[in-house]
């Protein structure tokens, strides 16, 4: 058993709501891992740039998703383009519109600049969940469905709401540093074949007996 086939859009074939987005055409400054997949009953999965928004090559900022990561429908990924000029008197953008206004363009140094969007590994994101620019969700994490992400999110933690705010971790904090250090999404895919069973079940004990024998293989 070697599990699906990577480079299919769609994975399964009965299953024309999931694709695994990695093998949409490159876009710029987008990087999406392995085995992360997308799902949408209403519209075309394969639509899923359409929900990275603002998002303009010039300014340089990357949305970077981890591996075997799932994406319900109803994502919006906001970036660095939709943020204004806060430094003054007003926020309004007269420079977008014509009619001379164009002369007072502020440079790219002058908005607002957050950084990357970067989603770890076997992050799983709710139904109609918006996530703000320069946002970190650690590995592992649970963002629930109609949450607004204003806040990194900590590996392992489940948040909710608007903003989103912790709901509580997933695992004792040994467990969580076990799991970072395991990090079995690196794993060939043999290997995580083999071990379906063990990563969908949680058992301490097992765990640590994994690791240890692990490493020393």
């Amino acid at each position: 058993m070697i599990g699906p086939d990577k480079r299919k859009l769609y994975p399964n074939e009965k299953l024309k709501t999931v694709c695994y987005i990695s093998n949409l055409p490159d876009r710029p400054n987008v990087e999406i891992g392995e085995y992360t997949y997308y799902s949408d009953n209403k519209k075309s999965p394969e639509k899923f740039y359409d929900y990275i928004e603002h998002h303009y090559e010039f300014l340089g900022d990357k949305l970077i998703i981890g591996k075997f990561c799932a994406i319900a429908e109803g994502i919006k990924f906001i970036m660095n383009g939709a943020n204004h000029k806060m430094d003054g008197i007003t926020t309004y953008p007269f420079n977008i519109f014509a009619g001379g206004w164009e002369e007072f363009t502020p440079t790219v140094e002058q908005l607002p600049f957050k950084g990357d969007t970067v989603i770890g590994n076997d992050v799983w994101i709710g139904q109609n969940v918006t996530i703000m620019p320069g946002i970190e969700v650690g590995d592992g994490a649970i963002i629930a469905a109609g949450s607004i992400v204003t806040k990194d999110v900590s590996p392992y933690t489940i948040v909710g709401g608007n903003p989103a705010r912790v709901i509580k971790k997933r695992f004792s904090e040994e467990t969580i540093e076990i799991l970072l250090e395991l990090k079995w999404w690196d794993w060939d895919i043999e290997k995580i074949s083999r071990n379906i069973n063990f990563l969908t079940n949680m058992d301490i004990d097992a765990l640590k007996e994994f690791l240890d024998k692990d490493k020393k293989e």
